[in-house]
């Protein structure tokens, strides 16, 4: 299993968390992203720059990933890709995307935006706090003892 992590976004909090568990279990992952974001030194971290636009890290983590790899994002349409060719997806608040939930996320997604479009709804997720890191350490860890 190799890790991907949508470079885009990716929240400081989880830096360290993430730093670890690829160290501990010698993980070979790869962030991918338009522009360099550092997660930390390690001798298991590559890091893909890819051009400017708008899914263009998406695309290259579609392309590389297969099935079994593990990809952090919070992006659903790239989960939903990603669920699609059996890789799995944990968002940055510790949702573990499957088969099961994909489809649901994605709907709910889609109808945010078209209503934030529409004027309806104006405001995005809550701000990243210390418990969504701490969400997310915790599924990251249930997820990698099931799959090491």
């Amino acid at each position: 299993m190799k890790l991907y992590i949508d470079g885009d976004a990716f929240p400081n909090l989880l830096k360290p968390i993430i730093l670890k568990a690829i160290e501990r279990l010698g993980l070979e992952t790869y962030v991918v992203a338009n522009k360099k974001i550092s997660i930390g030194k390690s001798n298991y971290v590559s890091y893909i720059i890819v051009e400017q636009g708008a899914d263009e890290a998406d695309n290259r983590i579609v392309e590389l990933a297969v099935e079994g790899d593990l990809v952090i994002t919070a992006d659903i349409p790239l989960a939903d890709r990603l669920i699609s060719k059996n890789a799995h997806a944990i968002d940055h608040r510790g949702e573990l995307y499957s088969v099961d939930n994909i489809k649901q996320y994605l709907t709910m997604r889609n109808l945010m935006s078209e209503l934030r479009d529409s004027g309806e709804v104006t405001g995005g997720p809550a701000p990243f706090s210390k418990k969504d890191a701490e969400g997310f350490a915790n599924q990251l860890n249930k997820f990698l003892q099931k799959k090491k």
